[in-house]
């Protein structure tokens, strides 16, 4: 399911639960809305609105950290490419065909990474892909070195073709992440007790109703903004092509 189709289910049931809090206050007996039960109810909510913040803070924190920590390993993938290339030009001519291989497979990932369709991780796992990062690994380790320095260089550059094969498992598997369902059902049914309980305090008119409406979609966006730090390689606030651009420009010279 999509950031914004979850963000909009957020949005209904938070808001549908003002609303229900609003009705249930109108057909309420007085006795029970006198100044000690409101006293308890506000509470309540008090209570549930702080364990939610606390959720909430900390979601936004971990997404966030997790967002940063795929951009930065994006960067250092980007810059490992072009550090391969070089090493294996400087090996000698006899790298040509991995090198061109390498820069066919580095300009596919980024094409399906940042494709307009938004489902780029899919096709980052499709296995035409692995298998050219394989034939690059088996091209690199048929070359026949004749001296020291080409040895090193052959060396330096199977052990950065790992890097990247690893780089490239750590973004699909790393890239997928979401709120696990369970977690997310118990928060949003928090914020509906709380959504309620504004409603139940609440006076019934235009004002009330547009301050819940705007607290509802606050709600909702910070959910949005969760899941969607979640899906750094697709979506809305999708990482920066810039460095993957950059390496491309590089490939090849």
């Amino acid at each position: 399911m999509s950031s914004l189709a979850i963000a909009a289910i957020v949005f209904v049931c938070v808001f549908g639960s003002a609303v229900l809090g609003l009705y249930v206050r109108s057909v309420l007996p007085e006795h029970h809305l006198n100044e000690d039960s409101l006293g308890v109810v506000q509470l309540g909510v008090g209570l549930v609105a702080t364990l939610a913040a606390l959720v909430l803070g900390l979601l936004i924190a971990s997404a966030k950290t997790s967002f940063d920590q795929i951009n930065d390993e994006f960067t250092q993938t980007a810059t490992k490419v072009v550090v391969l290339d070089r090493t294996l030009a400087r090996y000698g001519p006899e790298t040509k065909e991995a090198r061109e291989l390498l820069r066919l497979a580095y300009a596919s990932a980024m094409d399906a990474i940042f494709s307009r369709e938004g489902n780029g991780l899919a096709k980052l796992d499709a296995p035409d892909r692995l298998g050219r990062l394989e034939k690059f690994q088996d091209l690199i380790r048929d070359l026949a070195p004749s001296n020291d320095a080409q040895r090193s260089l052959q060396s330096q550059a199977l052990a950065l073709s790992g890097d990247l094969a690893q780089a490239r498992w750590l973004l699909i598997e790393q890239g997928q992440g979401s709120i696990p369902t369970p977690f997310l059902v118990v928060l949003v049914f928090w914020l509906a007790i709380i959504f309620a309980g504004f409603g139940l305090v609440g006076a019934k008119n235009r004002t009330v109703v547009a301050t819940l409406v705007v607290c509802a979609l606050s709600v909702a966006g910070s959910i949005f903004l969760v899941e969607e730090m979640n899906r750094p390689l697709e979506g809305l606030m999708q990482i920066s092509s810039a460095p993957a651009r950059n390496a491309l420009r590089h490939l090849g010279n």
